[in-house]
């Protein structure tokens, strides 16, 4: 019995112990509302499906920034996002 006691704090410390992360990548589904494309990637902007809020999105990946210049991706469609706020931007991820 001592032994499965054992167990179960040790577990348990060290789960307590693990850090979380500190940024989570947030996931979106939304409208696209406006996008500018400038020299190093682009800023989209997204109404969130779900509180109607605007969203602004950085972009710097080579297949989204693509698909914004050839109009794949638009004003009006929508689209699912996954960004990360940092250094107060959301650069997305996907």
């Amino acid at each position: 019995m001592k032994r499965l006691m054992a167990a179960v704090t040790l577990a348990a410390v060290f789960l307590l112990a693990t850090p979380a992360p500190a940024m989570a990548e947030e996931k979106m589904l939304g409208t696209v509302t406006k996008i500018e494309v400038n020299g190093q990637g682009a800023l989209a902007t997204l109404k969130d499906s779900k509180t109607g809020g605007a969203v602004d999105i950085t972009v710097t990946d080579e297949v989204t920034l693509a698909k914004f210049k050839d109009k794949r991706i638009g004003v009006g469609d929508e689209i699912k996002c996954k960004y990360e706020p940092k250094d107060g931007k959301n650069l997305s991820t996907y």
